[in-house]
Order: C-alpha cells, then sequence, then structure tokens
C-alpha cells in the first residue's frame, strides 16, 4: 500500500508539473541603480493562480557591480539557458533557468573574435547564437561616467560587427559591419534578425553610449548568414518630422516572411522590402509620439510598441504593413517611462518595465490576440497596494540587497 501511495504521489507531483502554466515565472535582469551593489538575476512569481502572485522568489547576484544589466534574449531558449549582458562591462552571462526557483549561473564570458560590447543575441534554427557586437575590441572605451541616462561611457569606439557562436562564447564565424561605401564611419551593430531561407540577416546601428551624440545611426545593414559578410548599408529617409529614421532599433519579420518592420528610437516605423536583393528599399510607414521608444515586439499581425512620452503600451494592426493601423492603447502612469516589452509563450500577457522612469515598476498587461485589445492586469502588484505592477524601488532582494533597482530584460519562464 505504501508503494502504491507512493506511485500515486509520483503521478500527481508529475501532473502538477506538466500541468503549470506557460509564463509561470519571471526573470528580472538588473542592477543597483546607485551602481554600489552586485548586478543580479531576479526571478519573480507570475502565475496567476499563485497566491504570491507578483511576489518575489530567488535573486542571484553576479559579483559584478555596474555592469550596466541592459539585454537578455527577448524568450527563453528551449534549453532554459538565457543569454543577458552587461554593457558597459562588455561582460556576457549565461544562466541556467530550467530549475526556476534555483537559478545558477553556467558561465560568462567578454571580447569576441575581435570584437567588445555585445548587445543583441538571437537563436538560429540550428542552435547557434547570433550577437551583435558594437565595437572593436581594441576601441574599449574607458570606465563608464555615470550620466543622467546611466549610459555614458566616453572614450572612442570603431565599428564592430556580428559573431554567431555557441552560447558558451566558443566562436563559428564572425564579420565586421565597416562599410567603405558609405561616408559614416559611426556604425555600432545595435540589434539583428536572421532570415536563414534566403540566407540574409539584417541589422540596426544604434550606439549604445549616449555621449556619442555625432552617431545619428540612420543606416541599416545586410549580411549573408552563412558566411557573415556584410553586403549593403542603407539609410533610412526622414520622415513628417523630420528626425524619425535616427537611431534604428528593432528588425522584426513580418508574417509573409520576407518583409521587415524597423523602429527607431526615433519613434518611426519603417518597412523594409526586398532584403534578398541587391537593393532593398524602406519606407516610412508611421510615426509615434515623442522619442526614446522603447523594444517593440511582434505577435501575430500586432505590433506592440512602447511610446514613453505618451506612458503607453501601444498596439498596431499591421495586417496592411504599409498602413499600420493603431487598435488600443494602456496607459501604465504618468511616472512611468516604457521601455522593455516581452510576451508568454500563449501570446496572451505581455511584461513591461520602465527602466529609468520615477515610477520604476514592473507590470504584466493582457493582450486579446483576436482583436489586440490591451488591459493593464490589475492582480500583478505588491501586496496591500491599490497600484497596479511591482515596485523596483525600496524592495529588499533575497541575496540581501535593499535599495532602489536599475531594470531591464525580463522575459517568461517557457
Amino acid at each position: 500500500m505504501r508503494r502504491a501511495c507512493l506511485a500515486a504521489l509520483l503521478i500527481a507531483c508529475s501532473a502538477c508539473h506538466h500541468g503549470a502554466p506557460p509564463g509561470e515565472y519571471l526573470f528580472l535582469w538588473a542592477g543597483d541603480s546607485a551602481g554600489k551593489a552586485s548586478d543580479f538575476l531576479a526571478v519573480i512569481d507570475a502565475n496567476p493562480s499563485s497566491p504570491h502572485y507578483g511576489g518575489i522568489i530567488q535573486s542571484l547576484p553576479t559579483g559584478m557591480v555596474g555592469t550596466h544589466p541592459h539585454h537578455t534574449e527577448a524568450e527563453m531558449p528551449a534549453d532554459d539557458h538565457l543569454l543577458a549582458n552587461g554593457f558597459h562591462a562588455g561582460r556576457t552571462w549565461l544562466f541556467d533557468l530550467s530549475k526556476p526557483r534555483v537559478p545558477k549561473i553556467v558561465t560568462s564570458f567578454g571580447d569576441l573574435a575581435g570584437f567588445s560590447h555585445p548587445h543583441t543575441y538571437i537563436r538560429l534554427a540550428n542552435g547557434d547564437v547570433l550577437a551583435t557586437f558594437q565595437y572593436q575590441a581594441d576601441s574599449i572605451p574607458p570606465a563608464p561616467v555615470q550620466g543622467h541616462d546611466g549610459m555614458s561611457m566616453g572614450g572612442t569606439h570603431s565599428t564592430g560587427g556580428l559573431v554567431e557562436m555557441d552560447e558558451r562564447g566558443n566562436v563559428i564565424r564572425s564579420g565586421g559591419a565597416s562599410d567603405a561605401a558609405i561616408a559614416d564611419r559611426r556604425v555600432y551593430p545595435y540589434s539583428v534578425l536572421a532570415m536563414a531561407p534566403i540566407d540574409r540577416a539584417v541589422s540596426t546601428t544604434t550606439d549604445m553610449d549616449q555621449a556619442d551624440s555625432a552617431a545619428t545611426a540612420e543606416w541599416v545593414q545586410f549580411w549573408r548568414l552563412s558566411d557573415l559578410k556584410m553586403l549593403k548599408s542603407i539609410a533610412l529617409k526622414p520622415g513628417p518630422r523630420g528626425d524619425e529614421q535616427r537611431f534604428t532599433g528593432e528588425p522584426r519579420l513580418l508574417p509573409d516572411g520576407k518583409s521587415v518592420y524597423i523602429h527607431t528610437f526615433n519613434c518611426g516605423l519603417y518597412l523594409v522590402r526586398g532584403v534578398e536583393t541587391a537593393e532593398p528599399t524602406s519606407a516610412f510607414v508611421k510615426g509615434f509620439d515623442g522619442k526614446n521608444c522603447g523594444v517593440p515586439i511582434l505577435t501575430g499581425h500586432y505590433w506592440l510598441q512602447p511610446v514613453p512620452d505618451k506612458h503607453s503600451l501601444v498596439a498596431l494592426d499591421i495586417t496592411d504593413p504599409e498602413h499600420p493601423r493603431e487598435v488600443s492603447s494602456v496607459v501604465v502612469g504618468d511616472a512611468e517611462s516604457p521601455h522593455w516589452i516581452a510576451i508568454d509563450a500563449t501570446g496572451r500577457r505581455v511584461v513591461l518595465n520602465s527602466a529609468g522612469s520615477k515610477g520604476n515598476r514592473l507590470f504584466i498587461i493582457n493582450l486579446d490576440p483576436a482583436t489586440g485589445a490591451l488591459s493593464m492586469d490589475d492582480r500583478f502588484r505588491d501586496p496591500g497596494t491599490t497600484h497596479p505592477g511591482i515596485s523596483l524601488t525600496g524592495k529588499t532582494w533575497p541575496h540581501g540587497f535593499t535599495g532602489t533597482v536599475e531594470p531591464h530584460g525580463t522575459v517568461f519562464s517557457r
């Protein structure tokens, strides 16, 4: 009977594990805003049926201070190993999150293939990682200069490139982004999109060093994916305001499998076509209010765009990509400057943070994939408060840090 009970218990536990909802946890990559305590990865309860929904479960310090925790991968990889960069330090960490409540650091690494300061990582179908590295390794700037934006570094940079590697940083191939055909030498790979069926990659060029006021970064670059040869650079053209083309950000593949949307941090949205040809084209299709527009995602035929000047997340129906149409928006509060977003595996929940804002909160927003309607998840909040969202100011974290957290990359578990 004891064996029968044990077997029943094991089956029940197995069923509970496999019945766990997608996105049961959030992983938050963050640092001390004062730059005095270790940067860390935090684990947050994101299960809506949990009695501790929104609670902090665990935090894992890296042992390094002030690296400027920045981008992680945009979604959790199949092996539950997540890459994250400390941009100012030019350092990459690989976290093992297969046991979400017990996160581990697998390894970390720095310069690769003669390049420094990685920014974006994407997984390829063959299991490799394609990453952007902003600078040449011999142009590493001096120690970061703390500015009002917390991102100014100073120093002189030289153009970086793309690196294909395994997740532990073993280099497979690389290619430089310098282009003698353009006069602008201030080209620093920012983000990248791989298009394997046509053997192409598309990258953008915003310099993460905001002290570099000379770089306007209107450039988009096209690569042969199979050998990382840079083929062509084109400059986006101004929109109606005159400067929407500056600071190219995130490229996203449209549902047709061959066209690309590229957002800019100056709040422009551009349609790129003919990626597989010798002469790709671009066209301005939408502008958003203000500047410093955050990291977007494309889900189904909806484009979700954080718009800091409106303190909101905006949903566009892009069924007609030349004429995107706003269908919904949600305001997260006048003190918030939404920047990073990521979506769960169901395509129904979006995590949003407001890095560098007075509010400094983490939100979950519901998305109706049939209509594009957005709504605030009011249940995701700190205990005993009426304000939606989790405050990242003044908390004590499990590893012992108390203070104000500067959040960035945040992703759902699988």
